[in-house]
């Protein structure tokens, strides 16, 4: 087996960043992109030679101090103090996991050898990936907008002998990790800190996690869905491929046959119905399912461009012997994918609280809030509260990061994208979606218990068999919180685990 991804021109996709996180394969650079950073560095170093004109970000300042040239006896200096100055973070901690994502991410962009690293800078950081090595990056800072300074400032601290990093659960001063692993700091040349903090990593960083877990989520909140449509003695019609094949949306016509897949040698969907229509939330699962889907695709996309790309700025041009400052840095795209990401998330989880206000409130043959003694008992009435909680939450943190703007570096840069925001709220919609589904899942189980004889579809009792391992059918009141706890880390551990929920 090979332990090994090599760091290649070669375009990454969302399978290979999977199976290099989830088998925990190590870094290498290959010769050719070895080879990149070498002749890169040794243009801008042979360009830098009794140069006297301004260069951004080389021999200049930074923002609205471009027009401060800079001594170059000082410009190892110049780039410490970018690194530095721009560690400002606030908030809570990044998740390691996506820390290391960042890592792999800046890693990839820097090796196509357009931003004038030393080689020893880019292996420093796979030494870091390598070992676990994981810098302390906080989720408060970054605009979106040249680039995610703030959070790669954090990143990059260590490479200089400052910051905190976490390695085996620890937290190490840099000048600890430093002496524990023989590594001398870096020595930055021109150029480096600004290639180190310009980029669009954290947002890109983000953007696969949670696109790795919403494919998931998609995945379950169709399972859970048609559990509670076989709950609720629900129809199979609405999910007839003749009906969407006249409106052929793809993530319509998947969510439908999936749903149809799921059902197979159901006893309960082959039973006679008493009702011809069923509600919105379990009729149009196909459409509203199906839509997030679709976003997903287009998300997808965005990320993946920009995972595949230079993002740092100014860019250097070997073969047309130019250095270009512009503005790839800037996190527009990702901010609008990353928006839309969570809209379409937080769709899954409205439409998940209404198929569970259905199942409780005491029709077709269910008993009121799905408990034998209504009325001693509660059972199932809070839950939908706590649902419904989340949800409105869900709402207000879906409007759109990507709308908002704010000047900042003396209006240098006037115009920022807030895609970190965009990521970092995502991120939340996306971890209550969870929440939401894990209680939709609680109150289908517990339903499909009061349609006995008539038993749902062979795959479907076998997730509910190994569901009622963890959360038992709830005869009496008993404290609620500890059952859809209980649920949550069942479907926290189906994500983990579950390879096949992916596709």
């Amino acid at each position: 087996m090979n332990t090994y991804h090599i760091i290649s021109d070669k375009q990454l996709d969302l399978s290979i960043i999977r199976d290099i996180i989830l088998t925990n394969k190590k870094l290498r650079l290959s010769e050719k992109s070895e080879q990149n950073i070498l002749n890169c560095r040794q243009y801008l170093n042979e360009k830098m030679k009794n140069n006297e004109t301004p260069i951004y970000g080389i021999n200049t300042g930074f923002g609205s101090l471009y027009n401060v040239k800079i001594n170059n006896n000082d410009l190892t200096k110049l780039q410490e103090n970018l690194v530095m100055s721009h560690a400002c973070g606030a908030g809570e901690e990044v998740p390691n996991e996506i820390v290391k994502i960042m890592l792999l991410l800046k890693i990839q962009s820097l090796s196509y050898g357009y931003s004038g690293v030393q080689l020893k800078t880019v292996q420093r950081l796979i030494d870091f990936y390598n070992h676990e090595v994981y810098p302390i990056i906080f989720t408060q800072g970054s605009l979106g907008a040249s680039g995610d300074l703030a959070p790669l400032a954090h990143m990059a601290l260590p490479l200089i002998g400052k910051g905190k990093s976490y390695f085996n659960g620890e937290i190490l001063e840099a000048n600890q990790l430093l002496e524990k692993f023989g590594w001398e700091k870096i020595e930055l040349q021109s150029k480096e800190g600004l290639a180190l903090l310009n980029g669009t990593q954290f947002m890109s960083a983000y953007g696969i996690y949670l696109l790795l877990k919403s494919y998931k989520l998609s995945y379950l909140a169709d399972l859970i869905g048609t559990l509670s449509l076989e709950a609720y003695d629900g129809n199979d019609s609405p999910f007839d491929l003749l009906i969407h094949m006249v409106r052929p949306h793809n993530g319509q016509i998947k969510t439908a046959k999936r749903i149809l897949e799921f059902l197979e040698e159901s006893e309960l969907i082959a039973s006679p119905k008493k009702h011809v229509q069923d509600p919105y939330s379990f009729r149009c699962m196909p459409q509203v399912h199906g839509a997030s889907k679709d976003a997903l695709a287009y998300v997808e996309k965005t990320i993946l461009t920009e995972v595949n790309s230079v993002t740092d700025n100014p860019n250097i041009f070997i073969e047309a012997d130019k250095i270009i400052s512009g503005g790839n840095f800037h996190g527009q795209p990702l901010a609008l994918a990353l928006d839309f990401l969570g809209i379409a998330i937080a769709e899954l989880g409205s439409i998940s609280e209404r198929r569970t206000y259905q199942l409780i409130s005491g029709l077709r043959d269910l008993p009121p809030f799905l408990v034998k003694n209504p009325g001693l008992n509660s059972g199932f009435m809070i839950p939908q509260y706590t649902a419904a909680s989340i949800i409105s939450q869900n709402k207000q943190l879906a409007t759109p990061a990507s709308v908002d703007s704010i000047v900042s570096s003396n209006g240098q840069e006037d115009h920022v994208s807030m895609g970190a925001n965009a990521a970092t709220k995502t991120k939340k919609i996306v971890d209550n979606v969870q929440t939401i589904l894990s209680i939709e899942l609680m109150n289908a189980s517990q339903a499909l218990c009061f349609r006995n004889p008539l038993k749902t579809s062979p795959f479907l009792q076998s997730f509910i068999d190994s569901y009622r391992i963890e959360v038992p059918f709830i005869e009496d009141d008993k404290v609620m919180h500890n059952e859809m706890e209980k649920s949550n880390n069942f479907i926290e551990s189906l994500i983990i685990e579950s390879e096949e929920l992916f596709a």
